[in-house]
């Protein structure tokens, strides 16, 4: 409150012109929810204070179309915009994506030029520029560790200069060197893959930016509220026409050869398939399934005739992005990983994923794996096998086969789980509240407005009958706890 009120911010003119030519040149329709999304945006930019809004949406139901056209409207104001991915593969994607989207109306190959002939080539692989789009050439670039120096330098004196409108890119962004010339906007997507200081950095990156933080972890309505009452909360609830949730199947151990022959049949259909395992390195306090050794058994025994690659948080960055190049560009067949590929990760031709160890991963998660698969309007299929089978894991992989809505699963993740300590590293299990349970929502929703109610009349607590609310909101929220 004090952010968004203490310095006046950027109000942007939601220019028609270009929210039309934009949705012409897209290749399907915006859903309601979609344009129910954009209108609360649109809504928060044009005003003189800094948007801070979170929006939620389901794998696939087109929220980073919601922020390029945002995007879009703060370049039309002569503003910059600055969309930060977590993943260097998946910042790319992001980039190619939008890049896909301008050349539908634009005019890509072309050349800004500045008096002294200095100028952005289209043709430099990270740079792009569209005409005929704006009432001036667009420049889009992407901003990743990967860059040369010399690239990188580059960039970062074209950003400085203005030169640049949107900027696609890593935590790259917000290093030492990138200077924006009038950041006007600043999307996070997979927001909580970014710490709190990372956030920070970039918003301060610019005068009071608008700021929108993305994720498509479903996020139960009561969690929200709580955890990120600080945002107004925006969610894409509705798939597009013809995008199919992942058919789910939950399986015994004991029936882990049918999993496997069903993965090979998808691949001799000339499709790909992800199988994922909880852990990197067999360990002996562990007996969860090792991706590693999964990885070695598997390219032995049971695929020795297709191509497998291995993926883990503790490879390198380079070696990372290159397993996930050659898989989206169908140079292997099946990809075995821990859950780094939780997020963002978009191969189309993928059709299955088998996740092994289910039992150890939220049903979130899970939702999230199963998002990967089926991206191409054809149907996905994702198997689901626990390493230990008892009642309440069958109960709960059952769900998945059940519910097809994360936001359900989200609610039912809450009631099973608890949603574990608010301020420490603690994932599971429910907090000691003497008197509200975290699945009411409406009491809930009661409590945010009786604290909305309380900043307004005495935001500083200093009535005599806040002192001690004072004293325990000083004592919960203490210097050493951890906002992200």
């Amino acid at each position: 409150r004090d952010w968004q009120e203490s310095q006046p911010g950027n109000a942007l003119d939601a220019d028609q012109g270009i929210i039309n030519g934009f949705l012409n040149c897209l290749p399907f329709a915006l859903t309601q929810a979609q344009e129910r999304v954009l209108q609360e945006i649109l809504t928060d930019i044009s005003r003189p204070k800094a948007m801070c809004r979170l929006l939620q949406g389901e794998v696939g139901s087109g929220k980073i179309v919601i922020a390029t056209m945002a995007l879009l409207i703060a370049a039309g104001n002569g503003h910059q915009g600055a969309l930060m991915a977590p993943t260097e593969i998946l910042a790319e994607q992001h980039f190619n994506n939008i890049c896909g989207y301008l050349s539908k109306v634009s005019t890509p190959e072309c050349r800004c030029e500045e008096g002294s002939g200095e100028g952005i080539s289209a043709k430099l692989g990270n740079i792009r520029c569209y005409a005929g789009f704006l009432s001036r050439p667009l420049i889009i670039a992407l901003l990743v560790g990967s860059l040369k120096d010399n690239e990188k330098q580059d960039l970062h004196n074209q950003i400085q200069k203005g030169k640049v409108d949107i900027v696609v890119g890593t935590h790259a962004l917000v290093q030492e060197g990138v200077e924006f010339h009038k950041l006007g906007l600043a999307v996070i997507d997979e927001q909580h893959r970014f710490g709190v200081l990372q956030r920070q950095k970039l918003r301060q990156k610019g005068f009071n930016p608008h700021i929108l933080v993305m994720t498509a972890t479903p996020i139960p309505r009561t969690m929200a509220l709580t955890l990120y009452g600080d945002l107004d909360l925006s969610v894409i609830d509705q798939l597009p026409p013809g995008r199919q949730v992942a058919r789910t199947k939950y399986l015994k151990p004991e029936q882990m050869g049918k999993a496997y022959a069903f993965v090979r049949r998808e691949v001799s259909r000339g499709r790909q398939a992800f199988i994922i395992c909880p852990i990197i390195d067999e360990s002996e306090v562990l007996e969860a399934k090792a991706a590693t050794t999964e990885y070695d058994f598997l390219s032995r025994e049971v695929y020795p005739d297709l191509r497998l690659g291995l993926l883990h948080g503790r490879m390198p960055a380079s070696d990372k992005e290159d397993v996930m190049r050659r898989f989206r560009n169908g140079l292997l067949d099946i990809l075995v990983s821990t859950s780094v590929v939780e997020v963002g990760i978009d191969v189309p031709n993928a059709s299955v994923i088998l996740v092994e160890g289910a039992d150890r991963f939220g049903l979130s998660q899970l939702h999230q794996f199963r998002g990967r698969v089926g991206r191409n309007n054809e149907q996905g299929y994702c198997l689901l096998i626990p390493e230990k089978p008892s009642p309440e894991v069958t109960k709960r992989l059952q769900l998945l086969e059940e519910f097809r809505d994360g936001y359900t699963l989200a609610e039912k993740d809450l009631e099973i789980r608890g949603p574990g300590e608010f301020s420490g590293t603690q994932q599971s299990g429910f907090p000691e509240l003497r008197v509200a349970d975290l699945s009411n929502l409406r009491l809930l929703e009661l409590a945010r407005q009786e604290a909305i109610s309380l900043l307004e009349s005495d935001p500083n607590l200093g009535r005599d009958e806040h002192i001690l609310l004072g004293q325990k909101v000083t004592q919960l929220w203490s210097e050493n706890t951890e906002w992200s």
